[in-house]
């Protein structure tokens, strides 16, 4: 029984001096680095090497359509695509020629953007289900460049051209983007439309060919939503004037909501009746019925086409009303059949128009490859960004030299498209068959529909973008940085300008990150009763503390933003300011020079003299003690738990220093523990750990890879004859 025991208590004693014993691992040498030169040719050559393996994956790559069309399900797919596509090509139609008032086209226009965008983006798309098309942020981008364009050629303004519409010239201009005589108000904009569209496709193809899709992950949720709901405002109100039937000039530059509500109010007495009733009408008649729609939208199998019934009925009726000539309400007039030929964008307006293309392509691919992603996730399947890029940016290029605008993905449609069975994009096509049919046979019977019903149809789309507003409660009771993020985003984007609300919301996500980082604060951490755990004591009960050790931990990135903030924090939970100890030293010992200077010179001070100092010095060495004791009992080491930094720069590597450095001064030690392997590295880079050949080099390059280590070892220095007290 005796030798038993025995065993069991070397055993013990083994397994306790095990744990004792610190964590000890061995570092992976790291490859030598290799030249640019090297590196650029091993990459030059593996991108430029062809095989026909790789040529078969890069076709197939570039065309996803080669990959799932030869797969394709016909008895089980067919119906749900054929139908889905029939329902978008059909609410295509009216929104189509409306969402072309914004951005200050022709109605053909926006038809033919819609059909080719369908096809293209079939062939080259990734996601199953988005619906690419017309887009109103991106329209009513389109339409400022539009008129800002206009303007500067000195074309007329829409309130002084006595016909809005002149069939006569609509095919004018066709040598090659030239803006000459021949080429009148409609067809110098459409080739702005089209340089714009042409440039933004460029730029996004561009960003696919050098892989920075990532480029959407510094757009936010919160940011791209607020956005969206700034510029619904700004649609919201340029279409007043459709309602109201006034001719009033689209207004330039910054604060655009504020002039266009003077200039509805300072016209409000030429208001046409007719557009006004006919507003007033349609907007009683489509509210209500889209509601129902929403409503009853699990139970409906496909969404009922209110808005072309609203078209066809407005039409017969202004029709034989004679709506334009008997009231001069204004009409969508002559809308040709078939296509006009291809035509190159104007090359001269590519400078002029680069930074607006800028935006409009960043918006145009970030909604689309969060649309895409969402439903890829929703449905198991996954999208292909850069691809996406690609899609998105071949669906602007190409369409551009058929006098079409900017597109992207369109939630409303999209969300369409799903629920009514989209299995693949083969959907998009049957909408574009519906989108040629319009634009071969049926176009020219909207002659008589008045712009109000478009404006109608544009308004009532806004409504899901608006009710964002009722979400801010809860939004802000989620997150208030995202929710602020939104509400700035938003609110500059419609009182200010349009293009400037993006680049300050992205401004403003950035600086959000960057404060996060300057309000975190030190926490001290404690030790759990049962197990070598530490957590912060202020958010835990029953932690304990090791007398005369004191562990710390910092929860973000030391950098140059935060260096100062991390040792003031530092400083003030420890409880000691080693630099205001220092430099009240420095104060102390000038004063006692100054004093024994004075004592040489009078003998008679001599004794006096030094029981000053002897007082005074008593007294500075009792107060740093006091201020040591309310801390944590004579502190003579601090442990930085370093798990949650997740990187330093040199400005961090110095702060550390000078931390370890300013409290050795005052006997107190300072070690590091939890650091990565990226942290290693900066610090042995940035010199802190000192050469081995120095004194104590060996000491202060040990590496501890967990808290109960660095505690331990500390506990060891100061403890007699090196035992280790690890009592709490």
């Amino acid at each position: 029984m005796t030798h038993g025991s025995d065993c069991c208590t070397a055993a013990e004693d083994g397994a306790e001096s095990d744990q004792q014993q610190p964590l000890i691992l061995e570092r992976v040498e790291k490859e030598k680095g290799k030249s640019c030169r090297t590196a650029a040719l091993r990459r030059l050559k593996k991108h430029c090497s062809c095989t026909p393996k790789k040529a078969k994956s890069k076709i197939l790559g570039f065309f996803p359509i080669l990959k799932w069309l030869p797969r394709y399900k016909l008895r089980d797919w067919i119906l749900g695509d054929a139908m889905s596509g029939l329902i978008v090509g059909i609410l295509l139609v009216p929104q189509s020629i409306a969402y072309s008032l914004l951005a200050s086209q022709d109605p053909i226009y926006g038809l033919y953007t819609s059909f080719f965008s369908s096809i293209i983006y079939a062939l080259l798309g990734t996601s199953r289900h988005i619906s690419v098309g017309i887009f109103g942020v991106l329209c009513l981008l389109v339409g400022q460049v539009v008129d800002r364009e206009l303007a500067l050629a000195g074309y007329l303004t829409e309130s002084s051209i006595t016909s809005s519409n002149n069939s006569a010239v609509l095919l004018a201009g066709q040598g090659n983007g030239s803006v000459g005589v021949e080429c009148d108000r409609s067809c110098y904009a459409i080739t702005v439309g089209a340089t714009v569209t042409f440039t933004a496709g460029v730029y996004q193809v561009l960003m696919g060919i050098f892989q920075v899709g990532f480029v959407s992950v510094y757009l936010s949720d919160s940011l791209l939503s607020g956005f969206a709901t700034g510029a619904s405002l700004t649609i919201l109100t340029s279409q007043f004037k459709y309602l109201l039937g006034l001719k009033i000039p689209r207004p330039q530059g910054w604060f655009t909501l504020f002039k266009t509500w003077y200039s509805l109010f300072t016209n409000l007495g030429n208001t046409n009746i007719c557009d006004l009733v006919t507003s007033l009408v349609c907007l009683l008649v489509l509210i209500p019925t889209k509601e129902l729609n929403d409503r009853f939208k699990a139970k409906l199998k496909a969404p009922i086409p209110f808005e072309l019934f609203v078209v066809i009925i407005a039409t017969l009726a202004s029709h034989f009303g004679h709506f334009n000539t008997e009231y001069g309400s204004s009409v969508a007039g002559d809308i040709p059949t078939g296509f006009l030929p291809p035509q190159l964008p104007l090359w001269s307006l590519i400078p002029n128009v680069a930074v607006d293309a800028f935006s409009i392509a960043i918006v145009g691919f970030a909604i689309t490859v969060s649309l895409s992603e969402m439903f890829a996730k929703k449905h198991g399947y996954t999208v292909d960004a850069n691809q996406e890029m690609y899609a998105i940016g071949f669906c602007n290029i190409l369409p551009s030299f058929f006098r079409c605008f900017s597109t992207s993905a369109a939630l409303t449609k999209t969300l369409v498209k799903e629920s009514t069975g989209c299995q693949t994009q083969m959907s998009g096509l049957v909408s574009a068959l519906v989108l040629l049919l319009v634009l071969l046979v049926i176009a020219p019977l909207f002659y008589s529909l008045q712009k109000c019903v478009l404006a109608v149809i544009i308004v009532v789309n806004l409504r899901g973008a608006l009710r964002k507003f009722t979400d801010i409660p809860r939004m802000w009771r989620a997150n208030r940085g995202d929710t602020s993020i939104w509400l700035i985003t938003m609110l500059t984007s419609s009182l200010v300008n349009t293009e400037l609300g993006l680049l300050v919301g992205v401004l403003v996500s950035a600086f959000c990150v960057l404060g996060r980082t300057q309000q975190v604060q030190v926490l001290e951490l404690g030790r759990a009763a049962t197990r070598e755990h530490y957590e912060d004591l202020s958010s835990y009960r029953g932690l304990q503390t090791h007398p005369g050790v004191a562990v710390f931990r910092y929860e973000a990135p030391i950098y140059y933003a935060n260096q100062s903030l991390f040792k003031r924090s530092l400083y003030k939970r420890v409880g000691l300011d080693p630099v205001r100890e220092k430099t009240r030293h420095l104060k102390f010992k000038k004063k006692k020079s100054k004093q024994q200077k004075e004592v040489a010179k009078d003998p008679n001070m001599k004794s006096e003299g030094k029981n000053a100092c002897k007082d005074e010095e008593a007294e500075a060495t009792a107060t740093v003690n006091l201020m040591l004791d309310e801390k944590s009992r004579s502190l003579h080491s601090i442990v930085i738990d370093c798990s949650a930094i997740l990187f330093l720069d040199t400005a961090g590597v110095n702060a550390l220093k000078e931390v370890r450095k300013d409290y050795g001064e005052l006997g107190v030690k300072v070690v590091l523990a939890q650091c990565n392997t990226s942290l290693l590295d900066t610090l042995e880079r940035g010199g802190y750990y000192p050469d081995t050949k120095g004194g104590d080099g060996g000491e202060n390059s040990i590496v501890f890879f967990t808290i109960a280590d660095a505690v331990r070892y500390v506990q060891s220095l100061s403890a007699p004859n090196g035992d280790c007290d690890t009592k709490c």
